[in-house]
Parts: structure tokens; sequence; C-alpha cells
């Protein structure tokens, strides 16, 4: 027979057989703890206790390896069948038959738009992606080597106080025209911010062409009247954005959560999420892939290179994932793109050895074991040179893609009524009860 146990947030109503039983040793005592979505609260284990007056128990979990924070619709992975999906949708039909800007839409407002519906959020995204001259001014403060990733973040912060109507986070259209804008202006601050780094003067969007093309175009015209972009490398790039769009709670998107529980502005908030991204373990990642094949100079030394990763002493960049245990599925289609910018450009002599790099690893015994597939940065850090990137420019366009789905992510946290400011608890490990030393006496 089975005993019934309310959740404890007055919840559906779980079976014993839907539940964790736990013993404490220390009392002897024992504790139902209800299973949800294969999910325990963690509060739950506060009940544990040896006296009334214990905080009750905790669980540690470094990097939260093993912790949901939230719920969420907007994004699902399943790492061991190399599954991504935005809204359901999988990540494979959006970069084929989908744009960018269809695929904000449907982070952000989820669900696929009507033409109607698609044809308004691309009019109001392109009327607004002029920046406040103010804006150019503060960008030119800048020294003339600053890293564009630290503009990036330094003027999308700044954005909050063009707009200080943006703190009205529960304002439904004054959050719209915030989204609006974060979408619109960080092409254009990135583009500023690359012009800026290479001494060029700034240049201000085309509102004629698309969302990929208006950026290479602020990023590449010089004194051509009208600066028409290769559509296939438009193409990559918009495809690019798709991708790089949202990758469910990474430590960006964790970032801006946390910020935005705060109940700061989006513009703050998106800010930490460009923060986190300027770190090298995350937006750094395809950088590093880079500087490998670089290294290794020719397919004639992948043999050797790869020996070397399984002695210990190198290190096989944009392989494996912390989520996927299979082939990221991003990997895939980026492929079949840096073939597309190849077309314009030119073939780059890494892609060679970054071929025969994954053809080796795809056989070797030592990597298939140890499931270690190319991921995502594995072949975007190659498109991002053959379009004539600066390595300081990788995380930017990084950022350009996944600004939809911190909007998103931001935009369900603020209706989410379980979230609370984040405070994650701590264990103590340092001294207690000391006396203070007066200066004479210290050693």
């Amino acid at each position: 027979m089975t005993t019934e146990t309310k959740t404890s947030n007055g919840g559906d109503v779980a079976t014993a057989t839907d539940s964790l039983t736990v013993t404490d040793n220390r009392t002897g005592r024992t504790y139902e703890i209800p299973i949800q979505d294969e999910t325990i609260r963690a509060t739950e284990l506060r009940n544990i206790k040896v006296n009334e007056d214990d905080f009750g128990l905790m669980t540690y979990d470094p990097a939260y390896m093993a912790t949901a924070s939230c719920r969420s619709a907007i994004t699902y992975i399943d790492g061991d069948k190399g599954i991504l999906e935005y809204r359901g949708y999988p990540i494979e039909q959006l970069a084929e038959k989908s744009s960018y800007l269809e695929v904000a839409y449907l982070l952000i407002n989820g669900e696929l738009p009507t033409q109607k519906q698609l044809d308004d959020w691309d009019h109001l995204i392109t009327i607004h992606t002029f920046v406040h001259e103010n804006v150019k001014e503060f960008m030119q403060g800048f020294r003339y080597d600053a890293h564009p990733m630290g503009m990036l973040l330094a003027s999308v912060g700044a954005l909050s106080t063009f707009y200080p109507e943006a703190a009205a986070i529960h304002d439904a259209e004054a959050r719209y025209i915030q989204v609006i804008r974060l979408l619109a202006k960080m092409p254009t601050l990135a583009a500023f911010a690359y012009r800026h780094n290479r001494g060029m003067p700034y240049v201000y969007p085309d509102n004629d062409l698309s969302y990929a093309g208006n950026f290479l175009s602020m990023i590449y015209k010089v004194a051509e009247l009208k600066y028409e972009p290769d559509p296939r490398l438009e193409h990559a790039l918009d495809v690019l954005f798709i991708l790089h769009a949202d990758h469910e709670q990474n430590c960006s998107t964790s970032a801006v959560r946390s910020v935005g529980s705060s109940q700061v502005d989006p513009y703050s908030a998106i800010a930490a999420g460009v923060a986190a991204l300027y770190g090298p373990l995350h937006g750094g990642a395809n950088e590093a892939v880079l500087r490998m094949l670089q290294r290794i100079g020719s397919t004639d030394n992948v043999p050797s290179f790869i020996e070397g990763v399984k002695n210990g002493d190198e290190r096989l960049m944009g392989f494996g994932h912390r989520v996927y245990k299979n082939f990221d599925p991003r990997a895939k289609i980026i492929k079949t793109a840096v073939d597309d910018v190849f077309e314009v450009t030119g073939k780059n002599p890494l892609l060679h050895i970054a071929t025969e790099l994954e053809k080796i690893a795809l056989e070797d015994e030592y990597f298939v074991s140890r499931k270690l597939y190319p991921n995502v940065d594995f072949y975007s850090g190659l498109i991002y040179e053959a379009l004539g990137m600066p390595v300081e420019m990788f995380p930017v366009l990084f950022a350009i893609g996944r600004t939809s789905g911190w909007i998103a992510q931001w935009l369900e946290m603020i209706d989410d009524k379980e979230q609370k400011i984040s405070r994650p608890r701590q264990i103590y490990t340092g001294d207690r009860g000391l006396d203070y030393v007066p200066m004479s006496d210290r050693k």
C-alpha cells in the first residue's frame, strides 16, 4: 500500500513511489522527500535536523553540477543523444529553414511568428539599430587598443543610463521596447568596438540590409557608397547567430538570471552575461582552438600532437563538452557553414589541420571511449578568422547571437513566481570567535 505525500510547495500529490526515503543515521529518523521531474527540492533537506535549533541539511554542489536553479521552457538539451531544441524545435531545422531574427522571436515569444508578426518584428528591430550619439562619444573614450569585449560590456551597461525607463521591469510595454533595443543595438555596439580597435571611423547601420548583412556592412564598409554583403557570408553569419542563440543554464545565462534576480534593468543584467562570456573558459573557447591549430602547424604534425594529448603533454581544444556526451549538434551544422565561407574567402590551411585532427580523433579508441567529439567551438573560430575577424572579436560575435537567449531567459525569470533574489549558501571554513589582537602584540 502506498502513502501519499504532499509536496512542500503545495504542488501535485506524489505517491510514496515518487519519493526518496532518507534515514538520518545520527537520529534514526526517516524522511520522505517528494520527487518531481526526477528532482528533489533542496529545501526539503532543511527538515533533516539533529535538534530544532539546527539550520538543517544543505547540499554542497560546486559549479552547480547537479543542481537545477529554475524551471525553463526555452531550451532542451539531451547531451547523451546530441539533441538541442529551441522551444521544442530541433536546431537542425531552425539552422536550415529559419533566420536569426525569427529564432529570436521564437525564443522570446515562445512560438514561431506568422509572416506579419515576423515582418513587424524585423521592422521594429531594424529601425532601432542606431544608438544615441553620446554612446559613440562614450566609445571614443576607450584606449585605441581596448579589447572589443570590454568595450561591449561597458557600452551595454551604459545603455541603462540612456533608457532609465528600463527599470520598470514589470511594465510589459516598457519591457518590450528594451527587448527590441537590445537586439537592435547589440550588433551596432559590437561593430563600433571593432572599428575603434582598428582605428577606423564608425559606420552607421544600413536599414536596407538584413540583420547579419548590416553587421557586415558596419564592420567592413570603407569608402563605397553602398556595401553589398556576399549572400554566402551573410547566411553563414546568420547561422552562427542561430547556433549561439541559447544553450540552457550556461555560465553567462546563469549570470544574467542571477544579476537579474535583483530586479535590475535588463541592460545591466545582459551586461553581466557579456562579462561572463568575456572569460576564456566560456566565450574564448574557439580562440583556443585556433591557437591550437596554429601551433600544430601542418597535417604532418597531427599524429604527434595526438600522442601528446594522450600522454598529457597537450590539450585537445574544441572536443568534448560538459553537457554533450555525443556529437554537439551545432558542430555538424557549422561544418557546412565553413564550406560556404571558404567558397568566398578561399581555403584556410588550418582547415586541413582541423579536418585531419577530427578524422584521427574520431577513429582513436582513446577519444571514442571518453566520448570526446567536436563541439561548436572547433570550427567557429575558422569561420570568424575567414571573415577577417581578429581573435578579440570572437566572443563579441558570440554575444550578438546569445543576446536573444539572454533576453528570453531574463523574461522567463521575471515572470517566474518561484524565483527570488539569488543567494547561494556557503560552507564556512574560516576561524571563529577570535579576539582582536592589538597591533603591538601581533607577530
